[in-house]
């Protein structure tokens, strides 16, 4: 409150009403006023009284709390600037300290005789307790307006520590590697190799990553919770884009028109509402491993840098993370997108939590290859009854265009579909149903004959179906960085077949042996829900043992299958089918009948050897004519289908063994002829 207020009585402080929010466009009349007369008087607030349909209190009250926080920002900015003062005039005193140490005398070579040396001393000695409190004070000034105490700075830091880019930009390529990633093609997506970035952030560099995440998620908020203009809506199915004037006159960032010319924005924002209370969200979305899982088909690889803070009294309120991801589209033809960032979690009320994300630039030995970076992005999780969550996501992006899209998936990449707001919450929502199915006792009444005895069996055939869909989608990244590397035999003018082969040497959950995989991406002119319908229909080539369901879709569950060859008696077919608003996907595997009772009975399924195939359908982003969303087409915006197969099969029980050609003749006829029979059965035999 500004000084020249009036205080209030005790009168009026009972009269006190609980706050509620003010609407959008009253908001935007109030900062219309504030921007050109901060201090209305009397008759002003009784004038914006009377056309917003306020009272006079409340349009004071307003203008006493922007005007407080216009002077906290203003703080704030002069509170960075004296940091920076301070790192400078430190590190100055530091070199000029090592220049007095290594001086030599030009005449006779020795150390110099410096008459003044007490003096100097006495003058750096002074230096120091100022520098001292002047770090002292700023610490104070910061902690007051993060919540906590700020980390004091070290008395002696090494220039060469200094190493962070708050431009969030500029990552230079770090070149090929050759190391195998079996962690990652056992389905461990969170403890990857190569990684990179290893080195500690310096003391120097965490308050203002803590600067940056807090003005960050500043952005975020107002993000959320502003509409139109900044927001409108595009395409037949009213998708929520960023309109990118408005959000650069809103939110403007020095040096900006800079921007290097090959990087293309993308920004949306969408909302649901999931089965999974907002306490066990902040929980994974802070955990690099649960995040992996819960996206395991847009997030091909993750991992925790380091955590900056661990929250406040116990809590996760408060916690800064630095981490790496690396995203994806279920294609071997689409380049996976990487970045590191910083991940800020704030509690803003009781049930209603902010999480941010955003691009920082943490220079070590190792470098992205890319110059793609997060602008402020994240989600607003508030609770709902019955253990709901409502969720508002906002994705926003620049990316590297130097990697060309192929023409195949350009329209759903370039319209923001593939890596957009839309697809991370259709995704979320479908994982949150399937951790509770994972919690329900009961048995599913499709569970024929009595195969699984129990809860236990139940959950470890959950375990071991969704570790064989994540081995599916770690397998068909176009990553360079999991051990294994697509080629094209075919050449690069069309998708053709892709090749690749790795090693598995064990113990772990692949079969022990050279693998060789391949795997192709065609268009069809059919509906993703039809295509996903017939890939799932397991009566054209098995018998349907059990049936776990683990979603409110019919299409979401898991099979064991007896395959209708009568040769292969000894052995069961493990599959799982899961569709979402932005694709679906079938993945199955062989098991034996040893490791499948053990399954049954609650054994830990997380050495059982799997070697997963299957499909993976995706909307194509084309409009399609009538623009309706139908029972065929969730999405209500694609004509057809994008279809990525995937076979693997075990050319060598010895990992040191060499492939020979009847392998890769036999699996590239397995991936032709299940494409022809898959366009024959689809009408459409001649694309």
């Amino acid at each position: 409150m500004d000084s020249g207020d009036e205080p209030e009585t005790p009168e009026q402080q009972g009269r006190k009403k609980r706050c509620h929010r003010h609407t959008p466009k009253q908001i935007q009349e109030l900062e219309a006023m504030f921007k050109v007369c901060p201090h209305p008087d009397e008759k002003q607030r009784m004038q914006l009284s009377r056309d917003l349909g306020l009272e006079a209190r409340q349009i004071k009250f307003w203008f006493q709390n922007r005007r407080t926080q216009m002077k906290s920002q203003h703080e704030r900015a002069g509170n960075c600037a004296l940091r920076a003062e301070n790192d400078k005039i430190r590190c100055e005193n530091i070199a000029m300290k090592e220049a007095l140490k290594n001086a030599i005398c030009p005449s006779c070579g020795g150390p110099p005789t410096n008459e003044d040396s007490y003096v100097d001393e006495q003058k750096l000695r002074m230096e120091n307790a100022r520098l001292k409190d002047e770090l002292d004070r700023v610490s104070s000034f910061a902690s007051k307006y993060l919540g906590r105490p700020v980390t004091q700075l070290p008395s002696v830091q090494p220039m060469a520590m200094s190493s962070l880019d708050l431009s969030m930009g500029g990552y230079s390529n770090p070149g090929p590697s050759s190391s195998l990633d079996l962690d990652l093609l056992s389905g461990g997506s969170s403890t990857v190799m190569p990684f990179p970035f290893s080195a500690a952030v310096s003391e120097i560099e965490k308050p203002l990553m803590v600067d940056l995440a807090t003005r960050a998620m500043e952005e975020l908020i107002r993000l959320v919770q502003t509409d139109e203009p900044l927001w409108v809506k595009v395409g037949h199915d009213g998708r929520e884009v960023l309109h990118l004037e408005t959000y650069e006159r809103i939110f403007p960032r020095p040096g900006h028109q800079f921007k290097y010319a090959d990087l293309h924005t993308e920004a949306s924002r969408d909302s649901t509402v999931v089965i999974m209370n907002s306490i066990a969200l902040v929980d994974m979305f802070i955990d690099a491993s649960k995040w992996a899982e819960l996206f395991p088909t847009i997030v091909s690889k993750t991992k925790t840098i380091e955590v900056l803070s661990t929250g406040i009294a116990g809590s996760k309120n408060g916690t800064l993370i630095l981490m790496y991801e690396e995203l994806q589209v279920l294609s071997p033809v689409i380049p996976t997108r990487e970045f590191c960032f910083l991940r800020y979690c704030h509690q803003i009320q009781q049930g209603l939590w902010a999480i941010v994300d955003v691009s920082v630039d943490h220079h070590r030995e190792n470098q992205l290859a890319s110059r793609s970076r997060r602008l402020p992005s994240g989600c607003l999780i508030q609770d709902m009854p019955n253990g709901y969550s409502k969720i508002t996501w906002v994705e926003h992006v620049e990316i590297d265009k130097k990697n060309q899209t192929h023409q195949l998936y350009r329209n759903l990449v370039d319209s923001g579909m593939a890596f957009g707001a839309q697809r991370w919450l259709s995704t979320l929502q479908r994982m949150c149903e399937r951790f509770a199915c994972l919690t329900v006792a009961g048995i599913s009444s499709r569970d024929l004959g009595g195969v699984i005895p129990g809860p236990d069996g139940k959950r470890s055939m959950m375990k071991l179906a969704q570790r064989m869909a994540n081995n599916f989608c770690a397998s068909i990244t176009a990553s360079n960085n999991h051990g294994h590397k697509w080629t094209n035999p075919s050449g690069l003018t069309d998708v053709g077949v892709r090749l690749t082969i790795y090693r598995s040497s064990g113990p772990a959950s692949l079969p022990t042996g050279l693998i060789l995989g391949a795997a192709t991406s065609i268009w069809l002119p059919v509906p993703s829900q039809r295509v996903f319908s017939f890939l799932k229909d397991e009566k054209t080539r098995a018998e349907e043992v059990v049936r776990i369901t683990n979603g409110s879709h019919p299409g979401n569950c898991i099979s064991l299958l007896r395959a209708l060859n009568p040769a292969q008696s000894n052995m069961l077919i493990l599959q799982e089918s899961c569709i979402d608003a932005s694709g679906s996907l079938v993945v199955y595997a062989s098991i034996d009948l040893p490791s499948l009772n053990d399954v049954m009975s609650g054994e830990d399924p997380s050495k059982i050897p799997l070697l997963p195939s299957g499909f993976a359908v995706l909307p194509d982003g084309q409009p399609m004519g009538g623009g309706a969303s139908t029972s065929s087409n969730p999405m209500g915006v694609a004509s057809g289908s994008l279809v990525t197969v995937l076979f693997q099969l075990l050319a060598s029980s010895s990992p040191s063994a060499k492939l020979d050609i009847e392998s890769v003749t036999t699996v590239t006829q397995l991936i032709s002829t299940t494409v022809q029979q898959m366009k024959a059965a689809l009408n459409c035999p001649g694309i």
